[in-house]
């Protein structure tokens, strides 16, 4: 499967499993877990098709949790971050070749490592609220730019939704809503791109049944955490996720 040998290809289920309990639990980190463990032993392509169908079928679930009537809630409320991300997406996806992914790389994890350091710090860096639309357009821009090139487009949405106080529920839920949007176009985007094909296409979907049984072990453990908690937990992996940005930008 996509040329895989077994060893690889289960190494590749283990991860997705851990990777969609990340997610159940906190809503975020299933491709950023996935591409930057894949890429330590996959070729790139492969690594980005595999969290692919994952990713698109976990968001289905999470944007839905609480019904279609909160998931449109979320599409109207964070309009502005959906249409810049969708629309970034698209179009640096049909550049996944030729960006330099290094550059990109460090240039999303350093901003997001110091903020969720100061956060855990208690330093506030909220967003003044006259300013939200504009950082709302801003973040879904730097958003659909590098989830079109690495299949990651998590941090900057979240960073939004902590410095504007989202409560635990909304918080999931609305990275749901627009983590399932931009899985949908990353999905078409890259069956143009040609980095989804004959081969990879089974590979990414036999990822989805781990990510789909880690997920659920997640959303347990999700239930049974405070605001709080589900806040300091959030910053703490926003800061290994910037870290680990970084780490894959030098190549160690």
């Amino acid at each position: 499967m996509a040329g895989l040998g077994l060893g690889a290809f289960w190494a590749a289920m283990a991860i997705t499993l851990f990777a969609g309990f990340v997610k159940g639990a906190l809503g975020f980190a299933m491709p950023m877990i996935m591409i930057s463990a894949f890429s330590s032993f996959l070729p790139p392509e492969v690594a980005l098709a595999g969290l692919i169908l994952p990713t698109l079928v976990a968001n289905i679930g999470q944007a839905f949790r609480q019904g279609a009537a909160a998931a449109w809630g979320s599409v109207c409320k964070y309009r502005r971050s959906i249409i810049a991300t969708v629309v970034f997406i698209a179009i640096s996806a049909q550049f996944v070749r030729v960006i330099p992914q290094d550059l990109f790389l460090f240039g999303l994890g350093f901003p997001i490592t110091l903020f969720a350091v100061l956060q855990l710090l208690g330093r506030s860096l909220a967003l003044k609220l006259e300013h939200r639309d504009r950082a709302e357009w801003g973040l879904g821009v730097i958003s659909g730019l590098y989830g079109g090139v690495s299949g990651v487009w998590g941090p900057p949405l979240l960073v939004f939704l902590l410095s504007v106080g989202a409560d635990k529920v909304e918080t999931v839920r609305v990275q749901g809503v627009v983590f399932l949007i931009g899985a949908v176009v990353l999905c078409v985007a890259h069956l143009q791109s040609g980095v989804l094909n004959g081969q990879t296409l089974p590979f990414s979907a036999a990822l989805v049944v781990p990510s789909l049984l880690g997920m659920w072990a997640g959303q347990w453990v999700q239930d049974r955490l405070d605001q709080a908690k589900f806040r300091r937990w959030t910053q703490g992996l926003l800061v290994v996720t910037g870290l680990n940005l970084m780490r894959r930008a030098v190549g160690m």
